[in-house]
């Protein structure tokens, strides 16, 4: 077994807390903390190792790659899409062409070994990506690098955790880190082992210790899917919402809000190998809630500990954006992230802004609203992350669902309208992040609106509404 006392490159995840974040990043650091800290009074958290950013600057410097990632990079163009893409995908190639030395590979290997004895032969693990400006209280960069699902035996885990470490140069990410002006180069990338949750035979999701759109503070809000819960951020399914009500946790069942979504496809693992695909959803799986309300309860209740820890941390009240897993082979609820949240922690609570609309219009579709804006400005509908390119500043995008891909053009959106997801899809998140109205889960905006037609997004209400003409 690996002695982490040796070790140069890689920590257990119980020798890292969220002090530090500057070679664990900002996820690893949190599962470390919670690991330490919270899994003793509870909480589960699936264990693993860290490869730390200390890692990441070896690779580059034994490999020779930061002066040609330099050079690579000046001068470009945030607001160009086509020369963003060209240029990071320039420099991943670089990166996963590289040999990963020799000491470090064996550092990983070795780390994966000791999960082998715990866990058993070829054990299914996540390699999630964890950067040094990740998941800090005023910065989320959710969904800016990559993880790797259902990563199997020594050799694959050495060649994802390299690709990790490349997607600290995806376009997104990039461009991310020039709005927020954060250097490149003093920004690492560590890498995270974790055994994966079995939750492709059970379900999964996100959870928020306060009310995504007022800031409510005395509520949790839980999202779930059925198997991988990257269908939640991706967009493609709606998920089931429950609303738990904090202060009377203890005494009541205090579940005030519980809707069914429409849950109709599933990720899960692919047969006999790693990787995973999408699959259907049973209609009679689509008529039942992931969870029981006694699972939604303890969720709820790990999320109060979980917030009530990091705000004794920060020394001020932080909220947080947590993801659950539930194991469909042992049929235990695991913690498999918890970052802060970075929208309404950071808002000024002594300003209010209101907005008025210049009469009703007719309404061309309706959805969740995520925001609480109105804005106008000609549509253009784009389907395929290829064609973003013909995107204008100050338009409506107005598409199927989006992804960190389409981030470049998200932030120049007057607002976004999506035919799929929930309040805590990718685009919602984002949309929250940037202060831009956004309308999900539509079901038939892309089929009702034309590019060049002027609407309007109104996200004032509980339910989100596009209407046709400019209602500003």
């Amino acid at each position: 077994m690996l002695d982490f006392t040796m070790a140069v490159y890689t920590k257990r995840f119980k020798e890292v807390g969220i002090g530090d974040v500057a070679e664990a990043g900002g996820k690893n650091a949190s599962l470390g903390e919670m690991i330490r800290h919270l899994k003793p009074r509870g909480v589960n958290v699936p264990d693993g190792f860290v490869v730390t950013a200390s890692a990441y600057r070896h690779f580059l410097k034994e490999a020779g790659l930061e002066k040609e990632i330099k050079r690579m990079l000046v001068g470009v163009d945030a607001k160009d899409v086509n020369e963003l893409e060209e240029k990071t995908k320039q420099v991943r190639e670089i990166i996963k062409a590289a040999e990963v030395p020799s000491d470090l590979k064996q550092e990983i290997i070795l780390g994966y070994r000791a999960m082998e004895k715990e866990y058993g032969r070829r054990v299914d693990v996540a390699v999630r990506s964890s950067a040094t400006a990740e998941d800090l209280p005023d910065a989320s960069f959710a969904g800016e690098h990559e993880t790797y699902l259902n990563v199997r035996g020594a050799e694959e885990v050495v060649e994802k955790t390299k690709a990790a470490m490349a997607s600290l140069f995806t376009a997104r990410a990039v461009s991310y880190r020039i709005d927020k002006k954060f250097d490149h180069f003093k920004v690492a990338l560590s890498v995270g082992v974790q055994k994966m949750v079995r939750s492709d035979k059970a379900c999964s999701g996100v959870m928020f210790t306060l009310d995504t759109e007022s800031g409510f503070r005395e509520v949790v809000m839980i999202d779930g899917v059925w198997g991988l819960g990257e269908m939640i951020v991706q967009g493609e399914v709606t998920p089931d919402e429950w609303v738990v009500f904090k202060p009377t946790m203890g005494e009541f069942k205090p579940i005030i809000d519980k809707r069914l979504g429409r849950k109709d496809r599933q990720m899960i693992y692919k047969s006999g190998r790693e990787g995973t695909r999408v699959v259907r959803v049973p209609a009679s799986a689509r008529e039942q809630f992931v969870l029981t309300d006694r699972e939604a309860l303890k969720l709820a209740g790990w999320g109060v500990l979980i917030e009530e820890h990091y705000s004794r941390a920060r020394g001020r009240w932080q909220p947080m954006d947590i993801e659950w897993a539930k194991d469909g082979e042992n049929g235990e609820l695991y913690i498999v992230q918890a970052r802060p949240e970075t929208v309404h922690a950071t808002r000024d609570i002594t300003k209010v802004r209101t907005y008025r609309k210049s009469g009703e219009g007719k309404v061309v579709c309706a959805g969740a609203s995520v925001g609480n804006k109105i804005a106008s400005g000609p549509a253009r509908v784009i389907m395929e992350v290829k064609d973003i390119a013909s995107f204008k500043a100050g338009e409506v995008l107005v598409t199927d669902m989006t992804d960190p891909d389409w981030e470049p053009i998200m932030k120049i959106a007057a607002a976004i309208v999506t035919d799929k997801g929930g309040r805590t899809s990718h685009a919602a998140i984002v949309s929250r992040e940037l202060g831009i109205p956004c309308v999900v889960g539509t079901e038939k905006a892309t089929k009702h609106i034309k590019t060049g037609e002027v609407v309007t997004v109104d996200t004032t209400g509980s339910e989100g509404t596009v209407m046709a003409g400019n209602r500003r």
